[in-house]
């Protein structure tokens, strides 16, 4: 098992790049963005506001969030339900932008990856 992080700035071209090399070698790809945006969704379609901090900390133990190998790529699931283009609205943007904020979703989301890096290689 192994694990590959990638870091650089915006439009470095990271996620295409770990998108192919999670293909190639068919490991688990970690889109560390699209989870923000999941958590985002989570919270929204709870109706609560992107800036009610206590309300997003409240529903952090809801979250139910996989991330799966499937057709050469990555999937994430949220509730045993697969995300797809539906958290790359400009609503759910600015959910993301604001939940990525609040350091308990950042400590949510890092135990997180840190399980599933347990369990499979991955590349994030």
């Amino acid at each position: 098992m192994f694990h590959i992080a990638i870091d650089g700035p915006g439009g470095a071209g990271k996620s295409t790049v770990s998108k192919a090399v999670a293909a190639k070698l068919g490991i688990v790809y970690v889109d560390t963005g699209a989870l923000y945006r999941t958590i985002g969704l989570f919270v929204c379609e709870r109706g609560i506001a992107s800036d009610d901090v206590k309300g997003i900390i409240s529903c952090l133990p809801d979250i139910k969030i996989e991330m799966k190998l499937e057709n050469g790529g990555g999937a994430v699931y949220l509730g045993g339900r697969r995300i797809g283009d539906e958290i790359r609205t400009p609503v759910i943007s600015k959910y993301a932008s604001d939940v990525s904020k609040v350091p308990e979703v950042r400590e949510f989301l890092l135990n997180m990856q840190r399980d599933t890096a347990k369990r499979h290689s991955v590349i994030m």
